[in-house]
């Protein structure tokens, strides 16, 4: 379990990798080893080659293995812009999110308005809020929600636990239910998009998803469950698991998810303001899979604010 860590006369480290981080992403095993470095920063180290395992280049999603000795350029951790401690409101609010804890996940029922993780001007995401509230706990996510997506958010307590349920996300066998909000009326109650998706990044840093043949392979299923007279409710079951890849799908059968700015209709946002509706309307309901012969499902009904919203379109029928 020990890490052997070597530091040379330029303040290059050389760790080696205990047995358990074997199977971590390279990205993440260096912000544990840089502890307050930026994101942005650890990955132009890895694009520069100034990262190497066993002597070569590392990609941010290479694997590492037990026994790997990792090269680690020497980083300046101090920083003036470092984010602090939590506020105590914080924390309490992170846990009374906490809907289920065993020996190997802690699950969420997310907040809208908080991120999976720091970084890209966020001080504290989730996983950031947990440990701090949690210092005794291992604790790492499991997947990501996007910061205005409520619902439910994995996260693993120990390292075993979370290469496994990483290896079902994977290999798609994992189920993840989603409630959507669609602008409009689909022709069909229940129907796929099957398009694949590409991320880019605009010239401000702003990260976009769209549809392209060059992309990677995305499914998603609709089945819409009610009906209002400007929307239709929808569960969305995904079968990959791309970045925005419910509000791209959405987007790309006509019937973008309410309340999406980046990818959704303004008209459709502003009309249904009036019902209350403030935010992007997606909660992520249900997460289930089975690992070590038990089924694991974990859901969170939907957000009251949301709940809210759904009422104010029924009064007006």
């Amino acid at each position: 379990m020990n890490i052997e860590d070597k530091e040379s006369g330029s303040g290059v480290r050389m760790v080696q990798v205990a047995d358990d981080r074997d199977g971590q992403r390279i990205d993440n095993f260096l912000t544990g080893q840089l502890k307050g470095v930026p994101k942005s920063l650890i990955y132009r180290l890895l694009r520069t080659g100034q990262v190497r395992i066993n002597g070569k280049r590392a990609k941010p999603d290479t694997r590492i293995s037990e026994g790997d000795e990792v090269r680690i350029p020497p980083v300046r951790t101090a920083t003036p812009a470092a984010p602090g401690t939590p506020a105590k409101s914080q924390l309490q609010r992170i846990e009374q999110a906490i809907v289920h804890e065993d020996r190997d996940f802690l699950v969420l029922d997310k907040p809208a308005g908080i991120a999976s993780h720091g970084g890209s001007g966020v001080s504290f995401g989730a996983i950031e809020l947990l440990r701090a509230a949690r210092p005794g706990d291992t604790l790492e996510l499991a997947h990501r929600l996007d910061r205005d997506t409520s619902g439910v958010l994995v996260f693993a307590r120990r390292r075993a636990a979370l290469i496994e349920l990483q290896a079902l996300i994977r290999d798609g066998q994992i189920t993840k239910q989603y409630l959507a909000l669609l602008c409009g009326h689909p022709k069909r109650s229940k129907f796929d998009v099957n398009v694949p998706l590409r991320k880019s990044t605009l010239q401000g840093g702003e990260r976009m998803v769209r549809v392209d043949d060059d992309g990677k392979a995305a499914l998603t299923a609709f089945r819409v469950i009610d009906t209002f007279a400007q929307a239709s409710l929808a569960e969305v079951t995904l079968y990959t698991g791309r970045t925005h890849q419910i509000r791209v799908h959405s987007q790309h059968a006509g019937h973008p998810v309410a309340g999406d700015e980046k990818y959704g209709l303004r008209d459709c946002n502003q009309a249904l303001r009036v019902s209350g509706l403030r935010r992007l309307f997606l909660h992520a309901a249900r997460f289930e899979f089975a690992l070590g012969g038990k089924t694991h499902s974990f859901s969170a009904p939907l957000a009251a604010d949301l709940a809210a919203v759904l009422d104010a379109l029924s009064a007006r029928e």
